[in-house]
């Protein structure tokens, strides 16, 4: 998923620049826990004393609360998170299945492949970006069942959280993280009419005259 959104986005034309790269500071160090994790599972399957000490140690911890939870976040994937530049605990990781007011779940929100703006207090604040990253954002005005004290959030299509706040609202911090992942309207027109200019003057032509065949009729 981490890739698919941002090819889709890519190929749309409505990325903001870095976003493919993206991919590989998130998804490559991934891979290499991944590795270390077999590694280990090597180690201690490996037909001798060493590794035998090693797993009799190794179910000792998974015998303990926090190790049990250690070892079952690692399986799972919830411990996952990616370094956003952010400082919110919750950036980075993959955003709680929040219940809304109206009985519908943050998860069912993002089936349509869209980043969400999530405003648990509907402040008018925030209220003003509706619409500043046209189809690729959608704003949600709704309150939870459990918010986890938190105010807002900004989710991104594949589930995991760009911004969140639990304090003041500030809209600025919202469209500088926002602009790492989604285009603005403004943005994409600009790059639309830029790439016509460019082609047409390839062709050593003026720019098209758009003529709507209704009227002329």
């Amino acid at each position: 998923m981490s890739l698919g959104w941002k090819l889709a986005a890519t190929i749309r034309g409505d990325a903001p620049d870095g976003l493919l790269d993206s991919y590989t500071t998130e998804r490559h160090p991934v891979g290499a826990r991944i590795l270390d994790w077999t590694r280990a599972q090597v180690t201690l399957m490996r037909p001798n004393r060493h590794s035998r000490a090693l797993e009799a140690i190794v179910r000792d911890l998974i015998d303990t609360r926090d190790g049990a939870t250690y070892f079952a976040e690692r399986v799972w994937g919830v411990s996952l998170r990616y370094d956003l530049g952010e400082e919110h605990p919750l950036v980075g990781r993959s955003c709680p299945d929040f219940e809304l007011e109206d009985g519908t779940r943050l998860g069912t929100r993002l089936r349509d492949g869209t980043g969400l703006l999530l405003d648990f207090g509907g402040e008018a604040s925030l209220g003003t970006l509706d619409g500043l990253w046209g189809d690729q954002v959608r704003y949600v005005a709704s309150d939870a069942k459990d918010r986890l004290g938190l105010r807002a959030l900004l989710v991104r299509p594949d589930g995991f959280v760009a911004w969140a706040s639990d304090t003041t609202l500030s809209p600025e911090e919202v469209t500088r993280a926002a602009a790492r992942w989604f285009a603005s309207r403004e943005h994409h027109a600009a790059v639309i009419d830029g790439e016509l200019v460019d082609a047409t003057l390839a062709l050593g032509g003026a720019l098209p005259t758009i003529v709507d065949v209704g009227k002329r009729r």
